[in-house]
């Protein structure tokens, strides 16, 4: 068991479950319709594989949002590792609502559950080195917040939230009039001390030329294990330093091995598949 991150805001995950729910039923569950209408029904959520949970505040949101009289007892939290068969919550409720809202619970618990075991794969591989591993802005749309937080609770971290809190200075802004100084040096002015200002390179003389000109992280664009080595070596701990491409469960760890600060993959929240989940009544209804 991990301690449970921080949640976003409770009017993120409100709106993250009302897109949800009203791309879904929209005028009304027409199969629910089949149920008697006051049938009362008990449930359960069980794991089909072995991950780390993730997405319980959406879920009973989800749930809230379809019918406040339906009860959730949750045998887990967020960041625990369940197996095949392990019981994640027990519901009691109307029959009819439960089944409404079963898909949207299980879409969002099933992806950001997901998510969290894959970055828990990859932390597993680079665990003996200093290097930490960080999300990207290359998340599900409508879903930006959720999955960083499930990158937490698979014991990522999380790089700049959006474009609003970080700058990350990549090659198209380099080639937009200004040459890397100045372009550094505007960028460290232009916002209060201690925001993120990074800069990405293609090769070790632009990180040269940004350490001269005062950035404090730079991120590694597609550079070969040699190359970083040589970066590694020629910055001397002066800075962090981020490698970035190329970063998949087989080679995160070669590359957290060259001495690298943070490894960035796009790949933790895009190339997600879900956590096996399935919710089951206990009894037949007759």
């Amino acid at each position: 068991m991990t301690q449970t991150p921080p949640l976003p805001e409770a009017s993120i995950i409100t709106a993250d479950v009302k897109s949800c729910i009203e791309e879904d039923i929209k005028t009304g569950d027409l199969t629910a319709n089949l149920i008697p209408a006051s049938a009362i029904i008990d449930g359960k959520i069980i794991a089909r594989e072995t991950g780390i949970i993730c997405g319980i505040a959406w879920a009973s949101e989800a749930f809230r949002q379809i019918d406040t009289t339906i009860n959730i007892d949750w045998q887990v939290k967020d960041g625990d590792i369940v197996h095949d068969q392990t019981v994640i919550c027990r519901i009691h409720g109307n029959a009819r609502s439960i089944l409404t809202a079963e898909r949207q619970v299980l879409n969002l618990m099933q992806t950001l559950s997901g998510t969290a075991t894959t970055v828990r794969h990859y932390v597993e591989r680079i665990k003996h080195t200093k290097a930490k591993l960080l999300d990207t802005r290359k998340t599900i749309p409508g879903l930006r917040d959720a999955q960083k937080y499930a990158v937490v609770c698979g014991s990522g971290m999380n790089h700049r939230m959006g474009l609003y809190d970080g700058i990350l200075i990549k090659e198209n802004h380099l080639r937009c009039g200004k040459n890397l100084t100045e372009v550094v040096k505007t960028a460290i002015a232009s916002v209060p001390e201690g925001t993120l200002v990074e800069l990405e390179v293609e090769r070790i003389e632009q990180m040269q030329e940004g350490i001269a000109a005062g950035i404090k992280r730079v991120l590694l664009d597609n550079f070969t294990l040699e190359e970083l080595e040589e970066a590694v070596k020629i910055n001397a701990d002066r800075i962090d330093l981020e490698a970035s491409g190329n970063v998949a469960i087989d080679t995160i760890q070669e590359i957290a091995e060259t001495g690298v600060d943070f490894i960035s993959s796009g790949a933790i929240t895009k190339h997600v598949r879900a956590l096996d989940l399935s919710l089951l009544f206990d009894l037949q209804l007759n």
